[in-house]
């Protein structure tokens, strides 16, 4: 898929603001600083289209950008940033759930990993909790670039070993990195072939 037009759409945090009609919306989420508003600037070959922040967690609303005319990329806030108050996740957390459980048009969920720490325990239990609400989602593991020789591979062979004690088939997942442009044919492929199934229905 090649992508000619990306434009950014609305921001909000109530899920029932977001853009009418019935385009696929594809949703990027990850924990604080896992690189994804620089995938999504790799994705889209935007390079500001979503914003990078020195400042991890910075990101609460729900963003929409308008991809080819056709379908939505969403740009959900990151969970789990420590520094917050208890008030704040809740917000949060709160604002993801409306979006994940309501939202009819979200297609797939892109599940952001660092590929080069061990499986964290949020990513493991909000991925069980997508498991226990049917939701649909694939793995990205980010920040390929950063490792060396076998150490990718290491890292995640660790993880699908450990995703496989609860799940018995295991999601989708792509290895990309936004230096390079790792994963992003395979990524925006996959989004086209979801894409192509829909119309024909």
């Amino acid at each position: 898929m090649e992508i000619t037009n990306a434009e950014f759409v609305i921001s909000n945090t109530d899920v029932k603001k977001c853009p009418a009609g019935t385009f696929p919306e594809y949703a990027f989420i990850g924990r604080s600083n896992v690189g994804k508003s620089s995938l999504i600037n790799m994705l889209t070959s935007r390079k500001g289209l979503a914003m990078t922040s020195s400042t991890p967690g910075k990101t609460m609303l729900i963003n929409h950008f308008l991809i080819n005319n056709s379908w939505y990329l969403v740009d959900l806030p990151g969970y789990g940033y420590a520094k917050r108050g208890q008030k704040g996740k809740e917000q949060i957390q709160k604002v993801i759930e409306d979006y994940i459980l309501d939202r009819e048009q979200m297609t797939n969920l892109f599940v952001l990993i660092d590929s080069r720490l061990e499986p964290q325990k949020i990513d493991l239990e909000f991925m069980e909790w997508l498991g226990e609400n049917g939701i649909p989602f694939s793995i990205v593991f980010t920040k390929s670039d950063k490792l060396k020789g076998g150490r990718l591979k290491m890292n995640i062979n660790a993880y699908l070993q450990d995703l496989r004690k609860q799940w018995e088939e295991l999601p989708p997942y792509f290895i990309s990195s936004s230096e390079n442009h790792t994963g992003r044919t395979e990524i925006l492929d996959y989004i086209e072939t979801i894409n192509k199934e829909i119309n024909t229905k």
